[in-house]
């Protein structure tokens, strides 16, 4: 969405031209399954705004409503961070479409929920959500450390395990320090995350 503001009038209709071609959708992400089943999902609030994190009690509620969501279609939740403008989860889930479609729902009842007690009818509250399908070991476990870092990398908490609206403690309680460390050294984030968003979003 933000490429497509930069975009010349020509270029737009060579793309559109292109996702036409292709069968793509025009104006949304297209949406890919996997043999592995394995799945970062990603979706922020429109402009990035920071409408999730209005109060901490709004964090918390959604933090439940998209697990309880999740836990509908995916078989496994492995890893989960909800921020004030994004969130991310790690799972694994047979139809990703059904997921996706599920999480839709969820956006239509918390963006209309949220713009009511927020006095602003009409507002765009969320973006499309994206998934990424999981290349390689090594591609699903230092996403699980982009996951659960996910709110030290963007400044929230110093510690994974200080943000509250994520699996990051339980899951080092899980495993222990030691594994988490031996993970984080051996599948690091490096630049995962730098400067971007899912080329869609």
């Amino acid at each position: 969405m933000y490429r497509w503001r930069k975009l010349t009038d020509q270029q737009r209709q060579e793309l559109l031209d292109v996702r036409q071609r292709e069968g793509r959708p025009w104006h949304s992400p297209a949406h890919y399954t996997s043999d592995t089943e394995l799945y970062m999902i990603t979706a922020a609030c429109f402009e990035h705004r920071p409408i999730i994190g209005q109060s901490t009690a709004r964090m918390s509620s959604f933090e439940q409503d998209l697990l309880n969501a999740s836990r509908e279609l995916a078989r496994d939740i492995f890893a989960w961070n909800v921020l004030p403008n994004h969130y991310h989860l790690l799972v694994r889930a047979s139809d990703v479409k059904a997921l996706l479609k599920r999480l839709g729902k969820v956006h239509g009842r918390t963006s209309y929920f949220w713009n009511g007690e927020d006095h602003q009818r009409g507002r765009k509250v969320w973006f499309n959500a994206v998934e990424t399908a999981m290349k390689s070991e090594r591609h699903f476990w230092a996403s699980m450390n982009y996951v659960l870092n996910n709110a030290v990398h963007h400044g929230y908490v110093q510690r994974w395990q200080d943000w509250p609206f994520s699996n990051a403690a339980e899951y080092l309680a899980e495993v222990g320090r030691d594994v988490a460390q031996r993970r984080w050294l051996k599948y690091p984030v490096l630049d995962y995350g730098k400067d971007w968003d899912p080329p869609d979003l």
